[in-house]
């Protein structure tokens, strides 16, 4: 039987993937705590994501490494996250096995990286990361619990594949369809507030920003999306193309640019101000983001909705609101921000991510524990 206190379970599998490693591997697999600069770096993008890649373990290390990642994700979590992977052999496919990101690669299954801060122990502060192309997960241990577990970042290219028989593979179908569905309940005055404009952004605003809601932010250019900059021009060219070009195909301009602005305020339409059937529909879209991580700490991030406290939670829309329509949502509130872009490659590309402006990486937490122990030392 797992333990129940998913901390000790993300204790034990760290301390199984570090144990199995060898020396040169764990050199490059863990980095002592804080690591501050690094452990708050983030990315969704095909670029190195930092630590040790699963193209550098050997087959049990690698499903060591799975058993962690494993532990901080809901079995529907773990089961979106492991197909998001293996779709880089699709994109491959839909690229025609030519892309080239300056590695023997472009598109590899196994360009995921793993990497631990601190020792794993119950009591911490330690943190783990588990990212790469379109994944991104991060745990956060202390005293005793799992204090934070965001950013956390899922995406799909291509959004939809097709599958032998009737059915499709859309791994973020969920994420999709309820947002679709709550955009189009929504009355014409309830439109009107969460329309943020009617031609959606190419990427999300935030982007891999490690912080956001402190300050306004608009959407970040897809190359600093990168870790670091690209030695060779020809791929620097490429990344500027492509943001430039999508935006020039959409047509977005300044004062969409403006219009979708992250801001400290939330932007849309309050749950407050929808029908008793729309809230549901929107604590249902909540719990898709929610939902990734293991049950007990879904249950916990659920407790920010209960009730009355959906009321502040808001809901913003832009693009068009049928299927083949490039389109974007946000939902923002206390402790919540949640955003999602269906736009490139003629809408069959998700982005969609979960942050929480006040305690990404678990800084707020840090906070007080760094000034408990300064105070009692």
């Amino acid at each position: 039987m797992p333990h129940p206190n998913p901390a000790q379970r993300m204790v034990d599998a760290a301390r199984a993937w570090l144990d199995g490693l060898d020396e040169q591997q764990r050199a490059a697999a863990q980095l002592p705590w804080p690591s501050d600069e690094e452990r708050r770096l983030w990315f969704y993008t095909p670029t190195d994501h930092g630590g040790l890649p699963l193209q550098a373990m050997r087959s049990a290390q690698q499903s060591l490494a799975m058993r962690l990642l494993h532990s901080g994700l809901s079995t529907a979590g773990y089961v979106t996250a492991s197909t998001i992977m293996g779709l880089e052999n699709v994109l491959d496919h839909v690229e025609g096995f030519t892309v080239d990101w300056g590695r023997e690669r472009g598109r590899d299954p196994q360009l995921y990286w793993m990497r631990v801060f601190g020792e794993p122990t119950l009591h911490g502060p330690w943190s783990w990361r588990f990212g790469g192309h379109h994944v991104s997960v991060q745990h956060l241990v202390l005293d005793g619990r799992v204090q934070a577990s965001t950013p956390c970042f899922l995406g799909a290219d291509p959004a939809e594949s097709p599958l032998l028989g009737p059915h499709l593979l859309r791994p973020l179908g969920g994420v999709e369809d309820l947002g679709r569905d709550l955009a189009r309940s929504l009355d014409e005055g309830q439109t009107g507030r969460a329309l943020l404009t009617p031609i959606a952004p190419v990427d999300i605003v935030g982007g891999n920003r490690s912080r956001v809601g402190d300050t306004d932010h608009e959407i970040r250019p897809l190359w600093d999306t990168f870790r670091g900059r690209f030695t060779e021009q020809r791929l620097a060219d490429r990344v500027v193309a492509m943001h430039e070009g999508a935006e020039e195909k959409a047509g977005f301009r300044p004062s969409d640019h403006e219009a979708v602005t992250l801001t400290a305020g939330p932007k849309g339409v309050p749950a407050a101000d929808l029908t008793t059937d729309q809230q549901q529909m929107l604590r249902a879209l909540l719990e898709v983001y929610t939902g990734r991580i293991p049950d007990e700490l879904a249950e916990a991030e659920a407790e920010k909705f209960r009730g009355d406290k959906l009321l502040d939670v808001h809901f913003a829309w832009a693009g068009g609101i049928e299927r083949g329509q490039p389109h974007y949502y946000r939902i923002q509130g206390p402790r919540f921000l949640a955003e999602y872009d269906n736009t490139q490659r003629d809408v069959n590309h998700i982005h969609s991510v979960w942050r929480d402006p006040e305690g990404d990486f678990g800084e707020d937490v840090l906070a007080q524990h760094r000034a408990r122990f300064h105070r009692n030392g």
